[in-house]
């Protein structure tokens, strides 16, 4: 069974290698690990907690988080920044069933990757 931290999270997810962030369904921040809180240092890293992820974006990152809202869809994509690529899983989680908001996680890819095709 796992650990949780005094913020109420498992302490795996703490160091785990990519950044997790977790918001409700009206976008308030409710949960980001550390590797999350040191990207987002210059905004505020862990300050941010309890705000509005809308806030945290630049349009058109804002219109299409706040479609993702409403709409209850993913968005994935892959970016390339310094030097690092890193894919970009933003889905939708849920809770008894009902919408309960987004999660994203930030993770470092290689530039080449092998892909294989499973069958059954």
């Amino acid at each position: 069974m796992s650990k949780k931290t005094a913020a109420g999270q498992h302490s795996w997810v703490q160091e785990f290698p990519g950044a997790i962030f977790v918001c409700d369904a009206l976008g308030k921040i409710l949960e980001m690990n550390a590797k999350a809180a040191k990207g987002c240092q210059k905004e505020g890293g862990e300050k941010l907690m309890g705000t509005n992820v809308l806030d945290c974006h630049p349009e058109p990152a804002r219109s299409k988080l706040k479609e993702m809202l409403e709409k209850q869809k993913a968005n994935v994509y892959t970016i390339e920044k310094g030097g690092i690529k890193k894919l970009i899983y933003q889905v939708p989680w849920y809770l008894g069933g009902k919408f309960a908001g987004i999660v994203e996680l930030s993770l470092e890819i290689p530039f080449e990757m092998p892909n294989f095709v499973r069958e059954g």
